[in-house]
């Protein structure tokens, strides 16, 4: 960390907060053995991404065709690949794989998927990536951090995820108004659950929705209008309103 610029009093005081943790697991009456654990990162705790980003940061790729994106546990390999070629893309998973080994990182290869996006009326042949002897399944659509993304570059996956979640929480709206919740206090549940569900990485994906994809997101905010009593933003409106 000092090396990266950070303070040697702040490194030798987050050494000693990542040294020696006790750590167990308790159900009602039953824990478990306690174990003491050097390595890693608490999870949930506000140092946790930063000391994730010190722990990559020995590993970085970034060309004009291939890209690896780290978030945590979701990272992301991205390839352009052209006329078959894919030896600088599998090179790369080949050598992220391999850094994860030496670094004490495991990669669930059941959990990764491979999504090819490919408009061509003769499309690449191309074999199934191979993690530590696994083949990985391509599948047509993933979800990246929150987001649906399908092997269309369309936002049909992400509107039915969003549509399903937004109906889901305006019956909590509409339960806590039956209750007698009114006002400020059911519009900060609004904003809280059901605006933070539908206006989801609205910057990704709000200005390039098709019509109809964003009259069915209209469709859900307009029945929370009538359920609060009060007008709210469109999708539109809500994707061009300056960030705080």
């Amino acid at each position: 960390m000092v090396c990266m610029g950070v303070d040697h009093h702040l490194s030798a005081w987050i050494l000693d907060y990542l040294t020696d943790r006790p750590q167990y697991v308790r159900t009602r009456d039953c824990e478990s053995d306690m174990i003491v654990c050097n390595t890693g990162a608490p999870q949930g705790t506000v140092l946790a991404p930063f000391l994730f980003t010190i722990y990559t940061a020995d590993f970085m790729f970034s060309s004009a065709t291939c890209h690896l994106q780290k978030f945590s546990d979701d990272s992301a390999i991205v390839g352009l690949i052209t006329d078959d070629d894919d030896r600088e893309y599998r090179g790369l998973v080949q050598n992220f794989v391999d850094w994860c080994q030496r670094s004490c990182l495991q990669i669930n290869a059941g959990k990764t998927k491979e999504l090819v996006v490919d408009f061509r009326r003769h499309k690449q042949t191309l074999s199934p990536v191979n993690i530590q002897g696994k083949d990985i399944g391509r599948v047509d659509s993933y979800k990246y951090l929150g987001v649906h993304l399908n092997n269309k570059l369309d936002w049909t996956n992400n509107t039915e995820a969003i549509y399903k979640k937004g109906q889901s929480r305006l019956f909590l709206l509409r339960r806590l108004r039956s209750f007698g919740v009114q006002g400020e206090l059911l519009k900060t549940f609004f904003d809280s659950v059901v605006a933070s569900a539908i206006f989801y990485g609205v910057v990704c994906w709000g200005s390039s929705i098709s019509t109809a994809d964003r009259k069915r997101l209209d469709k859900l905010i307009r029945k929370a209008s009538s359920v609060l009593g009060i007008p709210l933003d469109t999708v539109q409106e809500g994707d061009s309103s300056p960030l705080p």
